[in-house]
């Protein structure tokens, strides 16, 4: 059992794209529910809000599935959760899982959260320490704080490494204004 990486309160993990390291690839998959309230779906997970968010409407284990088209390299996913503003809503135990469809899927990784409050980073990482490559990616939610039954999440975020430039080393460009005109239409 792991303890996922947390960052400082209010920490933001945009601050790991701004060192051009890792890139959100999130828009890039196919994202599915096991179950949602009317209104609080994909939409709202995905939505770069902290204030909205999914919640489950059923029994668990709750699902969050993530298909990729192709197989993708994945460093790192970041999720985002409250407990003071969400409480028995609040996941405790969390797996991720990794596959290439839904019949081969892995437990890579088992989570305890207790009381959670802001990102967490969790590494998706093979044996050898490199980014995992996949097709899909399946969150469980296994258990909530106080028994609780439904789960909210605010915000998913699924970050895969940057390559270097095959065309020569450039300095990385980590200002806004650089990051701007850093890629060639």
């Amino acid at each position: 059992m792991a303890t996922a990486s947390k960052t400082p309160p209010g920490a933001d993990p945009k601050q790991l794209e701004r060192t051009g390291t890792v890139r959100e690839i999130g828009s890039q998959a196919v994202w599915s529910l096991s179950s949602c309230k009317p209104g609080f779906g994909v939409d709202q997970l995905r939505d770069d809000n902290l204030e909205t968010y999914w919640q489950s409407d059923g029994s668990q284990p709750h699902l969050v599935n993530i298909q990729f088209r192709r197989k993708t390299t994945v460093k790192m996913l970041c999720i985002y959760a409250d407990y003071k503003s969400d409480e028995s809503y609040t996941p405790s135990k969390i797996s991720v899982r990794v596959g290439n469809n839904f019949h081969n899927l892995q437990e890579i990784r088992q989570l305890e959260m207790v009381e959670p409050s802001g990102w967490i980073h969790i590494p998706l990482l093979d044996l050898v320490n490199s980014p995992i490559r996949t097709f899909m990616i399946q969150i469980a939610v296994l258990a909530n704080h106080q028994n609780g039954r439904d789960t909210h999440m605010r915000q998913i975020k699924v970050y895969t490494p940057v390559e270097e430039s095959s065309i020569g080393k450039f300095p990385r460009c980590t200002t806004v204004d650089f990051m701007m005109y850093r890629t060639i239409r």
